[in-house]
């Protein structure tokens, strides 16, 4: 299994999550995406949601762990 991901939204780079003990870390590819510069989710795909979300401007990113 893969300790680092990376994440695309409609084509463009969203950044990449790399495994923690807590569970993963987001690193913002671009300007678009620094609100969850940072964050920790509990899993690859609720990043890449909580991105998709925030690209859409459905979401706030608060709704990442800590």
């Amino acid at each position: 299994m893969s300790d680092t991901y990376i994440i695309e939204v409609s084509s463009e780079p969203a950044g990449i999550v790399v495994r923690d003990k807590a569970g993963f870390r987001f690193f913002a590819a671009s300007n678009r995406f620094n609100p969850l510069e940072g964050r920790l989710f509990r899993s690859v795909r609720e990043a890449e949601r909580v991105a998709r979300e925030l690209l859409r401007g459905k979401r706030k990113p608060a709704t990442a762990i800590a």
